[in-house]
């Protein structure tokens, strides 16, 4: 009998609750740290984040799932009798994945039998969100681990995740962005488009002003749909819901279909500031070798 797959993930994906209870992803979450106290990701709204994170003299941290906590949540599938597919932010960016090979490793002791795949998604947001929404979907036809693991992967593969901030200084002040960098980009204006490669944040170009880079996150993912063709596209935006709408309506208009916006929430947020705007999009062909 094949074993049912059910599948984990963490909370910097921002898959919407529906999709979450639709395909039955269970998350497990990041934790956001300021000077006097802690949230997990998932216990702490949008709107109240981001006005501490303004408030907020020192930019707070954020720390990968507890032990306990992805413990729990793999104990639970395996001990109803289904198998574990794991998927995670970028082990770049955070000890997320590496504490889930701990985790299986430890569950492995209690449970040899158990059956627990790993896959370490290079990204976040919903380019990770997407890698585990193929999985679920590929779970709930009741396909094999096989098949599953290669739905992910293909997705993977065919994703990209462009977007600009509105400042560069959460990136400077997260150390992921040099102080001098900064503050000529800052005085210069210039804004940089930037994508996730290879696991890491990384500038895909340079432009004066953030309408012009969104000018050309918009022509770079025109110029993949016409080359490659589009499977799923949604819009991210950083606490500007109104800048998130009008850039859906725009790409909206230039595909001929809805577009969705999903908020990023507080663990890529303070890295990234309020004020960041960007898509998560993949193709019918690939975008990673």
């Amino acid at each position: 009998m094949r074993l049912s797959i059910k599948i984990v993930c963490d909370s910097t994906a921002y898959i919407p609750q529906d999709l979450l209870d639709k395909y039955d992803i269970k998350i497990v979450s990041l934790n956001i740290i300021f000077e006097n106290e802690s949230f997990r990701e998932v216990d702490i709204d949008r709107t109240t984040f981001y006005e501490k994170l303004k408030a907020s003299k020192q930019l707070p941290t954020s720390a990968q799932p507890t032990i306990n906590e992805m413990y729990d949540s793999f104990e639970k599938i395996i001990e109803a009798g289904n198998a574990v597919v794991g998927i995670f932010m970028s082990s770049d960016m955070s000890g997320t994945y590496s504490s889930s090979n701990l985790v299986k490793s430890m569950i492995l002791e209690k449970y040899p039998e158990a059956v627990i795949e790993l896959v370490d998604s290079r990204s976040n947001s919903m380019q990770l969100g997407y890698a585990a929404l193929a999985a679920a979907e590929e779970a709930f036809k009741n396909s094999s681990m096989e098949q599953v693991l290669s739905a992910t992967y293909n997705v993977i593969k065919k994703s990209r995740f462009l977007f600009v901030p509105d400042t560069l200084e959460y990136l400077r002040k997260g150390g992921r962005m040099g102080g001098a960098t900064a503050l000529i980009g800052t005085i210069l204006k210039i804004r940089p488009v930037l994508t996730v490669f290879d696991g890491k944040t990384s500038v895909l170009d340079k432009v004066r002003t953030k309408k012009k880079a969104v000018d050309r996150i918009v022509e770079i993912f025109m110029e993949d749909v016409k080359t490659k063709g589009l499977e799923k596209v949604i819009v991210h935006n950083i606490d500007c819901e109104e800048e998130g709408l009008e850039l859906s309506r725009r790409i909206e208009k230039l595909i001929g279909r809805k577009v969705e916006i999903y908020p990023i929430g507080p663990v890529i947020g303070l890295h990234t500031g309020p004020g960041a705007i960007g898509v998560v999009y993949f193709t019918k062909a690939s975008e990673r070798k």
